[in-house]
């Protein structure tokens, strides 16, 4: 494993998600609901900040590496399902939402690990639906854990539009992605007499 900046910062995502969740698990007493909503949409966002920020170091400093390129998109979706678990947990977010989210990121990841072992991977390389449904969904989770007024704009309700929205490009790109895949699929299956 390359310890460089962009797996430092990855890592950096991972420690996170439990700091994450446990603002969640302190006492009412110690710290209000509103100030778990803003130190919860904080590290939230510093979470996202270091996905963009890991990966561009990657390119600029050639930093690059297989170890990487896996781990990078494991930190994110474990934030972003514990994202999802913790505004599930207070009402936040429809389960059925957070449902097709968490199904896809499952069935996307499997599809890819299939497609790599029949040396396909690149059938299923990220798209530009794939990084718009990224776009919407980070910017909605970050909007619904926040929840209080930001200069007047009720950000549960424009992070619950937001979060529709990111369903609806989550099913497209599953759709898409398997798609594409599915030729490589039909080639490598048995052939049946």
């Amino acid at each position: 494993m390359p310890l460089n900046i962009p797996n430092i910062l990855t890592w950096f995502r991972i420690i996170l998600i439990p700091v994450f969740i446990a603002v969640y698990f302190v006492p009412d007493a110690t710290l209000s609901m509103s100030h778990k909503h803003l130190l919860g949409f904080f590290i939230f966002w510093l979470a996202s900040i270091t996905d963009w920020l890991d990966g561009y170091l990657a390119r600029v400093l050639n930093q690059s590496s297989a170890f990487g390129a896996f781990l990078d998109p494991v930190a994110d979706k474990l934030m972003v399902v514990a994202a999802l678990v913790i505004l599930l947990m207070l009402g936040h977010v429809n389960a059925i939402i957070a449902f097709i989210i968490i199904g896809r990121e499952l069935t996307i990841s499997a599809l890819r690990e299939w497609m790599a072992q029949l040396g396909s991977s690149k059938s299923v390389a990220v798209s530009a639906i794939g990084k718009l449904k990224t776009v919407f969904q980070m910017l909605a989770i970050q909007f619904l854990l926040f929840h209080e007024l930001l200069f007047g704009i009720p950000t549960h309700q424009v992070g619950t539009v937001l979060i529709y929205l990111a369903a609806i490009l989550t099913l497209w790109s599953m759709i898409y992605y398997l798609m594409l895949a599915m030729p490589k699929i039909s080639e490598k299956s048995p052939k049946q007499n």
